[in-house]
């Protein structure tokens, strides 16, 4: 499903996602400049495609030259959104049943960024290539650093290469399953049902400890995703291939049947022409933004 995000977030309460502007495509850059000081959104800040696919055309904001350059070159819808002041990110993948009053959290993935950390003799590029994961990036990462691949990191200094979790940009996903607890469950129900119809899918979150987030405070939601999420603990490292395809047929077994339940409630399912219209729209937008 090609899912615009500004329509996401315009269904969640503001109290819960970082101040965010939609940019149409082909808007004057002035009034780029005017949306944002109107929104009271400092830099530096994310921008993103309205309809995203895996992180592309992702980038963090850190001057006006650096809008500029990414509204020139963007040829699609946008979302300016302001940096969230919190270092942790998770997914948290939640169902309910439309005839049941409680949801449950099925899967917790938690997401551990691309960082190197210094020694004081390697080089920003020298220390990606130490990681498999992280050299896969290195062509996107350049793009970034440019001229400071060369550039020494003294002894015990982070660098963050790539400021978003996401597993296809390097990210590492970490099955936490063994935290889901009560409140944590009650939590996020009581985020969901402020989310008209929302019955399936995942929350990603970024938070400042996880007690607070168990009780429900100092976190924001970076996105909320529906049908075509992924419970992403399966990512982690130490799963098979064979617990990846269970879970997903777990979640695919829930979708089927909330699908049915909303059918029966009158909510008309997809019909083949609008799913083709949806379709032609994700291969269109994968195009414009997958090599941004």
């Amino acid at each position: 499903m090609a899912e615009s995000k500004i329509e996401i977030y315009d269904l969640i309460p503001q109290k819960y996602y970082p101040k965010t502007i939609f940019i149409a495509e082909n808007t004057e850059f002035q009034e780029v400049i005017s949306l944002i000081n109107k929104a009271s959104i400092q830099l530096p800040f994310f921008a993103k495609p309205d309809i995203g696919l895996r992180g592309s055309a992702v980038k963090k904001i850190n001057s006006l030259d650096d809008l500029k350059i990414y509204h020139e070159k963007s040829n699609f819808d946008y979302l300016i959104q302001d940096m969230i002041p919190y270092s942790n990110e998770v997914g948290i993948f939640y169902v309910r049943f439309p005839n049941e009053k409680k949801g449950k959290i099925t899967g917790i993935g938690s997401k551990e960024y691309a960082i190197v950390e210094g020694n004081g003799t390697a080089t920003i590029e020298q220390l990606i290539k130490q990681n498999p994961r992280y050299e896969m990036q290195i062509k996107q990462i350049k793009k970034e650093f440019g001229n400071r691949f060369d550039e020494v990191l003294e002894k015990g200094k982070k660098l963050n290469l790539i400021p978003y979790g996401n597993h296809a940009r390097g990210a590492k996903f970490i099955d936490y399953n063994h935290l889901i607890t009560d409140k944590l469950n009650e939590t996020i129900e009581n985020i969901c049902k402020e989310i008209p119809h929302y019955y399936y899918g995942r929350l990603d979150i970024m938070y400042d400890s996880w007690d607070d987030l168990e009780q429900g405070k100092k976190f924001k939601l970076v996105e909320i995703n529906g049908a075509g999420s992924e419970p992403i603990h399966i990512f982690d490292p130490k799963h098979s291939i064979f617990f990846a395809w269970k879970e997903i047929a777990r979640h695919i077994t829930y979708m089927y049947k909330i699908s049915v339940q909303n059918h029966k409630l009158g909510f008309p399912y997809l019909s083949h022409k609008e799913g083709m219209r949806q379709y032609n729209i994700h291969i269109e937008q994968s195009r414009k933004i997958v090599n941004f």
